[in-house]
């Protein structure tokens, strides 16, 4: 799965939150269609199904990105660079 980068995840976040209000306050049509819309583009970018789920797996993810997990043995691209031969 594709981890998507914290700033646009964070501004959907952000989006979702203030249509959930707006919703909330005033519920119409279009404020239930952009809130359907954040939801579902929240749950494919997690890559879960429930929008509860989206929200938890997008904290994760958050909080991975600012304490990333520490480097182990060398791992796909990076043994894949140092193990090609140099130019001459």
């Amino acid at each position: 799965m594709l981890i998507p980068d914290a700033r646009t995840l964070r501004t959907l976040l952000a989006r979702f939150a203030d249509a959930h209000v707006a919703h909330a306050q005033h519920a119409r049509p279009g404020t239930e269609e952009e809130l359907r819309d954040l939801a579902y583009t929240l749950c494919v970018m997690t890559g879960t199904r429930e929008v509860r789920e989206a929200l938890a797996a997008a904290d994760r993810m958050l909080v991975r990105a600012e304490f990333p997990a520490a480097p182990s043995a060398r791992t796909g691209a990076q043994a894949f660079r140092q193990d090609l031969p140099t130019a001459a």
